[in-house]
């Protein structure tokens, strides 16, 4: 800003109110430069104080929870198992086999006698039915067919056999002697149906059928089946024997139904 600078007049005769007037003037120049300077400082002021600008912080955030595990239930106990009762059975009766029906073999003498024995002519030293090479190597004549005793033994069946025997086991098997034959369903001989049935059953020592012991193989029509069930008790038969003695024997025996024509 410049100030008006006051010219020297030339003239002489300056008056004492422009004197004034200017002194005035100046000054008033001065107090609106002077009040124009601090009015502005104060505006900066202000402006800087708005500019401040507060800004909010964020909290971090909390730390994630860590997830208790949950304790797992207790497994169940396995129960432990109950030992078997310990019945005691009683042994079976130990049989002594019966000897072996077959030929005997002479075993060669150990020490050789120097004297030739005193020979009774009249007793029969051997029996012939021995050596006849039938049978089993070792046995005798009048042994057990099957039987695995040695001579002099007392057994009651050749090998301590259980339950009947099968046909190629005795030596006589069982045979019909007597007895009715199953009658003819009185539906199917009208029908003119014929047919045919298997059945296996045992024979006992006394030569009757043993209840309970029947087994159908095979049958052509229920009511020829009834008609065996019902004749078999009323049958008669040889029982099969082995050595002479009567056996209980497992049989299989076809009934056929045929009309006459």
């Amino acid at each position: 800003m410049r100030l008006l600078e006051s010219k020297k007049s030339d003239k002489k005769g300056r008056s004492a109110g422009g004197t004034i007037f200017s002194i005035i003037l100046h000054s008033l120049i001065v107090f609106l430069a002077v009040f124009a300077t601090a009015r502005a400082g104060t505006k900066i002021k202000e402006n800087r104080a708005t500019k401040v600008n507060f800004v909010a912080v964020k909290e971090p955030p909390p730390p994630p929870k860590k997830e208790v595990p949950k304790p797992e239930p207790p497994k169940p106990k396995k129960k432990e198992p109950t030992p078997p009762k310990v019945v005691s059975v009683p042994l079976p009766k130990v049989v002594a086999p019966a000897p072996p029906q077959g030929f005997k073999v002479l075993p060669p003498p150990v020490n050789i006698p120097t004297n030739l024995p005193t020979v009774d002519l009249s007793k029969a030293v051997t029996n012939e039915n021995d050596f006849s090479g039938k049978g089993v190597a070792g046995g005798s004549a009048n042994g057990v067919k099957g039987g695995t005793g040695k001579e002099g033994d007392t057994g009651k069946e050749a090998g301590g056999h259980e339950g009947p025997y099968m046909e190629f086991q005795v030596e006589k098997p069982v045979a019909k002697i007597g007895g009715e034959a199953p009658e003819y369903p009185q539906s199917l001989r009208e029908s003119g149906v014929e047919g045919r049935v298997l059945a296996q059953f045992v024979v006992g020592e006394n030569g009757r059928y043993e209840g309970g012991s029947l087994k159908i193989l095979d049958s052509s029509n229920p009511a020829f089946t009834a008609a065996v069930k019902d004749a078999l008790p009323r049958m008669r038969f040889s029982a099969a024997q082995i050595g002479g003695k009567k056996v209980a024997q497992l049989v299989q025996m076809p009934f056929q139904f045929h009309l006459q024509k």
